[in-house]
């Protein structure tokens, strides 16, 4: 964990920076600048470069402490108290329920959600309960983008596509329990299930004139989520993969006196997240 965070710390400084700092995302209605959007990828780009290298020589160990029955960490699970962080990526999308009136609009004939892959940051908290059940808090940044994709008519005989793309920049807060298996050699599974409280950074920021029309979104939303990994205890410190699904309770779509927005009844968040954290 030490190793990991010493040779990473300069670009996740840098990319935090640039992110926040350069681009004003708090006091600003617009997006990210491209020129900033893409310095920022690379130094993520180099800093998950490093932490390959270094998970791919903790793993050669792993493997041969686990062929010589050398037990890495072996006190780390009786920690009442640890930290660490996550880099993850997700696939946001929507699930959308159209309104009773949809068939009756003359100005929408079908929609459809296009799902992109975005990315998180996220801080480690895990407070040990018991043998096997953790709690852990970990807040973080989820960026994504999902498209709506409106079939609309374009003339007498014709029809097109409209496009609306949907940025969300979450400030993320999940609360989550973890149950895990007992630990095998230098190996340990567990299920987790939680909630999340999200507030969208991107939610209502202003529609430039050349996406409009575009629907925008509530800011808050509450998840639950659910999902499984595995714990690999290495020489250093402990890393996990994590498969999670989280789904949105409430609809999200902000109520607006237009077509596109009449056509859906309601309209839930839901996201897939793959993550790796670093404790």
């Amino acid at each position: 964990m030490r190793i990991c965070w010493f040779f990473c710390s300069n670009e996740l400084f840098l990319f935090v920076k640039y992110f926040f700092l350069e681009n004003s995302i708090l006091v600003s209605n617009e997006y990210f600048p491209r020129k900033n959007t893409i310095f920022a990828e690379l130094l993520l780009y180099t800093c998950l470069k490093k932490f390959i290298a270094i998970l791919f020589t903790s793993l050669v160990f792993a493997g041969f402490s686990q062929r010589t029955g050398a037990l890495n960490l072996p006190k780390y699970d009786y920690n009442p108290l640890h930290f660490g962080f996550t880099l993850a990526l997700n696939s946001m999308d929507f699930t959308i329920r159209n309104s009773g009136d949809f068939f009756t609009l003359d100005s929408v004939y079908s929609i459809e959600n296009k799902p992109h892959v975005g990315f998180n940051l996220n801080i480690v908290s895990d407070l040990r309960i018991s043998e096997n059940l953790t709690l852990r808090f970990l807040p973080g940044l989820d960026f994504g983008q999902r498209d709506m994709e409106y079939i609309i008519p374009y003339s007498d005989t014709s029809l097109r596509r409209h496009v609306m793309k949907i940025e969300s920049i979450f400030l993320d807060f999940p609360l989550e329990i973890k149950y895990r298996a007992q630990r095998i050699s230098n190996y340990r599974p567990y299920l987790l299930t939680g909630v999340a409280y999200k507030f969208d950074l991107a939610a209502q920021k202003k529609v430039k004139e050349e996406e409009k029309p575009k629907n925008r979104l509530v800011r808050s939303d509450v998840y639950y989520e659910f999902g499984f990994g595995v714990d690999y205890y290495l020489p250093y410190f402990k890393f996990s993969t994590e498969l999670k699904f989280a789904v949105g309770i409430f609809d999200i779509l902000k109520r607006e006196n237009s077509q596109f927005t009449k056509a859906i009844e309601r309209m839930n968040s839901k996201m897939i997240v793959l993550s790796f954290h670093f404790e």
